[in-house]
């Protein structure tokens, strides 16, 4: 049996299929041009996981499940996508409309979400029974894994953790509210926090290495950081705060075995994490108080192919149980 996963991102349609251990056997891409009726879209996620299909040399006859990843807010039971900002989704009946062209029994959830599952079953989390995966991008998007199966609460936004309150009344959030976990700890906000310094100490080497304000970005924050630029420095150390306070955070409610971060930022590497460990323990509860490990994603752009493969397996498994 083989399976497929499809990750719907913003601007690109990636679709692959997998074996039963999460071994991409082929992929393909398209273009999302989300603007365009979703209707359109879904036509061409079922284009390219077939694409994807064809390459890999198996037939359709082979295929369990196909499972689905989304920047947005989904609901298994029906199969619908509630919302996904990225995309004007609201309600949009993504299980049927897929079906249409593929008849295979299909799975959807969150994008963060299924790339927690493919970590979990491929990738540096694969022996924990419980992790959380935070991945730094635009926003922060999270996933909970336990005992190898997503967890996304009684109504689907359990792993909603970029939007738990981390200031009263602090900086406004896309999403509505203030003070936002994504506002401190996503790329944004470090690239925010780095334009605000360069303002500040216009002779910094932020400023010289971008060439402008407005062109910092976070590679070049994190850099000027490790080459000991003092206002690159202060930034770095500022957001690395901000990580601590998030895991710790992690740490108090779910209490893990393992915390991985994922997404643009975790590129940083160790760099990166050797920051963050240093201030964990400033933040616990007592100072020798245990707490699940930390560590990078390693399954980079194909976690999210993965992970949507993976969730049809194990939810269709849990089906038949």
């Amino acid at each position: 049996m083989i399976y497929i996963g499809i990750d719907l991102g913003g601007t690109k349609i990636a679709a692959g299929v997998t074996d039963k251990d999460g071994k991409i056997l082929a992929e393909a891409a398209t273009p999302t041009l989300a603007q365009r009726p979703y209707q359109e879209v879904v036509r061409d996620m079922a284009d390219c996981a077939l694409k994807a299909l064809q390459q890999s040399g198996h037939s359709l006859a082979e295929v369990g499940t196909i499972g689905v990843g989304i920047p947005g807010v989904a609901e298994n039971k029906n199969g619908v996508v509630i919302f996904c900002t990225n995309l004007g989704w609201h309600d949009v009946p993504l299980r049927e409309e897929l079906q249409k062209h593929i008849d295979k029994p299909v799975y959807i959830d969150n994008d963060a979400t299924v790339a927690a599952l493919a970590e979990s079953r491929a990738g540096v989390s694969k022996d924990a029974h419980s992790s959380i995966f935070l991945t730094l991008g635009t926003g922060v998007g999270g996933g909970i894994v336990f005992d190898g199966k997503p967890w996304t609460g009684a109504h689907g936004v359990g792993t909603e953790l970029g939007h738990i309150t981390m200031e009263i009344d602090g900086i406004p959030c896309t999403c509505g509210k203030r003070g936002c976990l994504e506002r401190y700890c996503s790329a944004t906000a470090l690239i925010r926090m780095g334009k605000e310094a360069a303002v500040q100490q216009p002779d910094s080497l932020m400023v010289k290495r971008a060439g402008s304000v407005d062109a910092i970005n976070g590679k070049i924050i994190i850099d000027c950081a490790r080459e000991g630029d003092p206002a690159a420095a202060a930034v770095f150390d500022r957001y690395t705060k901000y990580l601590a306070i998030a895991v710790n955070t992690m740490v108090s409610f779910f209490d893990p075995e393992m915390i991985v971060l994922g997404g643009g930022i975790s590129m940083a590497g160790q760099f990166l994490l050797d920051a963050i460990k240093e201030k964990i323990p400033s933040y616990l509860m007592y100072k020798t108080l245990p707490y699940g490990k930390l560590e990078l994603a390693v399954l980079g752009n194909g976690a999210g192919i993965i992970g949507a493969a993976m969730l049809g397996m194990i939810l269709k498994e849990g089906e038949t149980l």
